[in-house]
Order: C-alpha cells, then sequence, then structure tokens
C-alpha cells in the first residue's frame, strides 16, 4: 500500500514544477511507503528482541530452577543460606517472565490487528502468474526516463485520459485486460499531473474519479514489486482481490485514496499560489515608474493628507501640503513620487537626482506663489 511520510520526503519537492514530464511516481508514493515499511520494521524488531528477552529470562529460570534443586539435597548450613536467596532469584526470575510473557502476548495481539496493506498481503506464493520474473536492469537516467515517458504519452495520451475516467472494477479490469502496456509507471506519472491539474482548474469531483485510477494503477504496480513479476501479469489479481477483498482490505484501499486526494489539494493549492504570485510580480514590475519604484508601495508611504491630494487629483492642494511640510521631508517624498511615476514633473534638469528632486520641489513651490498672487 502506498505510505506518504511526501511527499514531505518526497523526491519530487515543492518547489519542483508538478508539470515536468519526468515526475517518478513511485516517489511520490514512496514516503509513506518508506514510513509504514520503517514502522513495520520498528515493530518486527521490538518483537524479536521481547522474544530474545523473553528466551533470556526463560533460560536464567531453568538455571535457577536447577541451583534451588542441588541446594535442597544438601544438608550444610551454607547450603541451608544459599537455598534462601536461590529460591527467591527464582520467585524473582518467574515474576519477570511472565511479564514477558505478558509484553509478548500484548505485541502478538496487536500484530493481529494491524490494518491489511500491499506489503502484508502480497507474499510470495499469492501470483499464479505465467509472466517472466522482471530481470534486474540498470537505473535508467533522468534524461532517459523523461524520453521514455514522453514517448509514452504522446502514443497513448487518449487512453490514459480514458482509463482515469472509469469507474467500475470490472470496466477498468477490461479496459487493461485490452490495453495491457498501459499497466506502467508512465501512466500513474501522467494520472498524478491530471489530478493535480483537475484540482487546479477545480474540477474537483473529476480529479476525486482520476484520483481512484492513479491508486488502483498504483496498487498494482506495488503488488508487482512486492512479487517480483512484470505488472501486466498481476493486475487481474488486483482486481480479484479488491472485488472480493473483506473490509478490512476495503478501508486499507480508501485510506490511500483520501490520502492521495489530500495531497493532490495540497499541491495544487501551492501551484495556484505560486501563480498568483508570479502573476502580481509582472503586474507589479508594469507599474514600475521610471526610478524603478512601486507607485502603490510609495503612494501607501506617504503622509494621509499627500495621500487625499493624489486621490482627488487636485495639484492646488498638494502645494498647500507641501508648503507646510519641512523642506526636506517634502523633498524626498517627492523624489519618490518622481520615481514611481506618481508625478510627472514639467521641466527636467540634466543634472543628477538630486537636482531633478529639488526643480521638482521648487514647481510645486512656485505653483503655490503663482496661485497665492493671483
Amino acid at each position: 500500500m502506498i505510505d506518504y511520510s511526501v511527499w514531505d520526503h518526497i523526491e519530487v519537492s515543492d518547489d519542483e514544477d508538478d508539470t515536468h514530464p519526468n515526475i517518478d511516481t513511485p516517489s511520490l508514493f514512496r514516503w509513506r511507503h518508506q514510513a509504514r515499511v520503517e514502522r513495520m520494521e520498528d515493530f518486527n524488531k521490538r518483537g524479536e528482541e521481547m522474544n530474545k528477552t523473553l528466551r533470556e529470562c526463560k533460560r536464567k529460570v531453568a538455571e535457577a530452577q536447577k541451583k534451588v534443586q542441588e541446594l535442597s539435597i544438601s544438608t550444610s548450613d551454607d547450603a541451608k543460606k544459599e537455598l534462601a536467596k536461590a529460591q527467591a532469584e527464582e520467585k524473582k526470575l518467574k515474576k519477570e517472565e511472565r511479564e514477558w510473557e505478558k509484553k509478548m502476548d500484548e505485541h502478538n495481539r496487536e500484530e493481529k490487528k494491524m490494518p491489511w496493506n500491499v506489503d502484508t498481503l502480497s507474499k510470495e506464493g499469492f501470483s499464479k502468474s505465467i509472466v517472466n520474473v522482471v530481470p534486474d536492469s540498470s537505473e535508467e537516467t533522468e534524461e532517459e526516463k523523461e524520453k521514455k515517458h514522453k514517448t509514452f504519452v504522446e502514443k497513448n495520451e487518449k487512453q490514459i485520459k480514458h482509463f482515469g475516467m472509469l469507474r467500475r472494477w470490472d470496466d477498468s479490469q477490461k479496459y487493461l485486460s485490452d490495453n495491457p502496456h498501459l499497466v506502467c509507471e508512465e501512466t500513474a506519472n501522467y494520472l498524478v499531473i491530471m489530478c493535480i491539474d483537475l484540482e487546479v482548474e477545480e474540477k474537483h469531483a473529476l480529479m476525486e474519479q482520476v484520483a481512484h485510477q492513479t491508486i488502483v494503477m498504483q496498487f498494482i504496480l506495488e503488488l508487482a514489486k512486492s512479487l517480483k513479476v512484470d505488472p501486466r501479469g498481476c493486475f487481474r489479481q488486483f482486481f480479484a482481490k479488491i472485488k472480493t477483498a473483506d473490509q478490512q482490505y476495503q478501508d486499507a484501499f480508501n485510506d490511500e485514496l483520501e490520502s492521495f486526494k489530500e495531497r493532490v489539494r495540497g499541491r495544487a493549492k501551492i501551484r495556484i499560489e505560486k501563480a498568483m504570485k508570479e502573476y502580481e510580480e509582472e503586474e507589479r514590475q508594469k507599474r514600475l515608474g521610471p526610478g524603478g519604484l512601486d507607485p502603490v508601495d510609495v503612494y501607501e508611504s506617504l503622509p494621509a493628507e499627500m495621500q487625499k491630494c493624489f486621490d482627488e487629483k487636485d495639484i492646488g492642494m498638494l502645494q498647500e501640503v507641501i508648503s507646510k511640510m519641512d523642506p526636506t521631508e517634502a523633498k524626498v517624498h517627492m523624489k519618490r513620487c518622481i520615481e514611481s511615476g506618481l508625478w510627472v514633473p514639467n521641466s527636467k534638469t540634466d543634472d543628477g537626482d538630486e537636482k531633478e528632486e529639488d526643480a521638482t520641489y521648487e514647481e510645486v513651490k512656485q505653483k503655490e506663489e503663482e496661485t497665492k498672487k493671483e
């Protein structure tokens, strides 16, 4: 069964492009699978350690009992003193033995309650497939994987999408029987990306449908990996099992499905947020004034009186506000207004920024004086 300790350990990290054609789907599911395997290994290790401790405890009890028997035969005073100690030790060891037996019983009961999954269900001998065991092959490079994925999708995109929209177990099994070449990692890769695309487009019901088929494909791939056979040779076993499985197995499948859908929603949200940030940055770049400042940022940094002048586009009001401000502060604000494009001076000097700033400030002051004379 798919295990998700990544999409957080995920080999495809959150800052990678979801649409990259070479998303490694086994990696998308491996984090949960790996976490579950580690939990199972830890559970088994604890069981082995308890069993080892119990065996050692039983050995010590046997030795203590033997010593008690030997001392019971002896009639010497020293033997009687040693006998009392040996009996106390035997009693102590028997108590420890009972405690460890109790722990082992609890461990065994816990093991029986553990939910089924691909790892616990897929044992050697489960398969009756006559397909050859998958031979070991050298690992493909990223470039080879990408090329393989691209070629496969170009040839089979329509068929993959059709499989993604199927609902019934029998329909899915028949379609894969007619198109066994679809039982592969490339199909799973495409379905994962398809799910994220649908969620981004807010087609939630379709996403959930395709997510179901994604988990179907991944269960088949996991089963094949467990049995070390070609996945095309064991997909019928999966359908036979899922259609006749008890509630535990159904719950295990549904748990994987719900976890996957939640992860898809999270990935879609990240992609949308990233797109919004890129759009906002593009808009900000378009707004930048001649001096590289954002007029929105500059406007928000202005005193409320100056903001009102720009809101009402009232130059006379601006002149009055400037006249009442500290000249140094007024020059700073006017310089930023020019660099952001909020204020376009009528005349410019050919000298540096400071002279342009002074000219603009004087221009506003001059207009104010002319207004007073009139």
